[in-house]
């Protein structure tokens, strides 16, 4: 079975493994379930072995899949979220998870699970889930469905993390105050409780550094600049109150601190092709 739209992609055959392989691995977060046997993939320059019972996780700006060879009796599930709406995810998982930057830190070098039983029941019934929704035509309600779903998968892999990180590999204190690292964590943190803030510079005082040296270490960090973490955490934040409270479009503009409901509005427009309250309407219709 091989099923792939917009949202998600799905196979438990050597096909679909390949042919995802070949077209799609480079542009999406990746998780195989090796449900039997055993699969070596090259990963992080050496052969990385995927047995039975285990879990490989790759997640964007990791190191890439190299070739790989699998057992004669390899069985497998794989789901793979383009990069896209995995990180429109985790921004919106800013809100509730504060160290969900680190956790992603942790999985590029720690991809592999070893499953309990109930971890492996609930990769069985979310691959499952997904199939059957996967099956119908894709509408709107189907589009929210799977990003829900999609979002659920991603929450459970940072709440097994929990049990399974070392305290001290999340433990910012550790990191010198003039680091790159501590740095790069203090801007997202601020991003999190502050996300009606837009200004480069604004961040920059709050850390105490210049706005260039702020995007620099963004980049080197993450690939991307200051600004378009801002952007996108900002989009994140105004499609959230849009699309999950009932707060009036004026008050949403006061409260992300645009100037004038107007402005707001240009601004939504831009990022999203829809006004706010064309926007508020198609995500709840």
């Amino acid at each position: 079975m091989i099923l792939h739209n917009e949202y998600l992609f799905l196979t438990d055959e050597v096909a679909g493994f390949r042919q995802f392989r070949e077209t799609l691995s480079e542009t999406s977060t990746t998780m195989v379930y090796c449900k039997k046997g055993y699969i070596d993939v090259f990963f992080h320059g050496k052969m990385l072995r995927v047995n039975q019972d285990e879990l490989l996780v790759r997640i964007p700006r990791a190191t890439e899949l190299g070739p790989y060879e699998f057992s004669e009796d390899f069985e497998f599930l794989e789901l793979a979220i383009p990069n896209k709406i995995f990180e429109e995810l985790m921004y919106e998982l800013m809100r509730v998870e504060p160290l969900w930057w680190q956790k992603q830190e942790y999985l590029k070098a720690h991809p592999l699970f070893q499953l309990n039983e109930v971890s492996k029941e609930f990769c069985e019934t979310y691959f499952h889930l997904l199939t059957l929704q996967m099956s119908e035509p894709l509408d709107d309600y189907r589009r929210q469905i799977l990003k829900l779903m999609a979002r659920g998968a991603t929450l459970e892999i940072l709440h097994y993390l929990d049990n399974m990180i070392p305290t001290d590999d999340l433990n910012v204190t550790r990191l010198a105050a003039n680091s790159g690292d501590y740095t790069f964590h203090t801007f997202t943190n601020l991003l999190r409780e502050h996300p009606h803030k837009r200004e480069v510079q604004w961040y920059a005082e709050q850390i105490g550094i210049t706005p260039k040296y702020l995007s620099e270490i963004c980049k080197e960090r993450s690939g991307k600049s200051a600004s378009e973490w801002i952007a996108d955490v900002t989009i994140a934040e105004l499609k959230h109150l849009l699309r999950d409270t009932t707060m009036p479009i004026h008050k949403i503009a006061e409260q992300m601190e645009f100037p004038n409901a107007s402005f707001f509005c240009q601004y939504t427009k831009k990022h999203t092709g829809l006004t706010p309250n064309k926007f508020r309407k198609e995500r709840k219709s």
